[in-house]
């Protein structure tokens, strides 16, 4: 398959979510028991994602289910590669803004 190596980025750039989530996920946890954490979602359907969480961790796992179900077919893979990549930058910039401001 020619995305291969588009494929094993995608993976890697997911555990580094993965990874960043987890520490995030205390954080909220460390601010809910302070009481500020007021919200019952991280993003939005506009955002792309079905999930609906007020931890990163959810969001995570959809995308790898996405990243499991992704087609090989080389007529739908650049359409889902485009939406999975977008869904991805928007968590890993969310995760970096967040652990900016929470120090």
């Amino acid at each position: 398959m020619p995305h291969t190596r588009v494929i094993e980025q995608l993976k890697d750039n997911l555990q580094t979510a993965y990874r960043k989530s987890i520490d995030a996920d205390g954080k909220l946890d460390e601010l809910k028991k302070a009481g500020h954490v007021k919200f019952n979602t991280i993003f939005t359907q506009e955002e792309g994602f079905s999930t609906n969480s007020n931890r990163f961790r959810p969001y995570v796992q959809e995308l790898a289910d996405e990243l499991d179900k992704m087609p090989t077919d080389a007529e739908k893979l650049p359409a889902a590669l485009e939406k999975f990549v977008r869904k991805l930058g928007v968590l890993l910039q969310t995760l970096q803004a967040f652990k900016e401001q929470s120090k």
